[in-house]
């Protein structure tokens, strides 16, 4: 078994939409990125790759390479999936955590862990989102931007 850790932020945005585990959200501000600028399943991404010593999404998806450009991070998750699945490991389990002061994500939370699972070719209940503000501290708690960390344990496929 291999566990890994997984960190991503963007800075809110006017004009982009804001799309947080594959779901877009209604909302005044987007996250500012190459892609979808998903920064849940950014930081699932990079769990999964610590976990797997793949890197992480900048050497596997660089910024400067136009293919990206707008991506939907979903699709990315599943190439992610595809190089774990060539390289034997599966998902035992992912959790997660969206820090943001807003908007609300609670109700959308089944819509992400549904789309993270699927991605990933796996269970739903192996993928757990949760939310937090930081009590308007920081650039989380100003809303300038969101973050997001996960962890993820993989294990060999039999």
């Amino acid at each position: 078994m291999r566990i890994g850790h997984g960190y991503d932020v963007h800075r809110l945005t006017e004009r982009r939409r804001l799309v947080l585990g594959g779901v877009e959200i209604p909302w005044d501000c987007g996250l500012l990125g190459h892609s979808d600028a998903d920064v849940l399943t950014h930081a699932v991404m990079d769990a999964l790759c610590g976990a797997a010593k793949l890197g992480d999404i900048g050497k596997l998806f660089p910024d400067s390479d136009p293919r990206y450009a707008g991506i939907s991070s979903l699709e990315l998750l599943r190439q992610v999936a595809a190089l774990l699945q060539e390289r034997g490991w599966a998902v035992v389990n992912i959790d997660a955590t969206l820090i943001a002061q807003a908007p609300k994500v609670g109700p959308y939370r089944p819509e992400m862990e549904a789309n993270l699972s699927a991605a990933l070719g796996t269970d739903a209940d192996r993928v757990n989102v949760k939310a937090t503000t930081e009590e308007h501290l920081g650039f989380t708690g100003d809303s300038s931007g969101m973050a997001a960390h996960a962890v993820a344990l993989l294990e060999r496929l039999p």
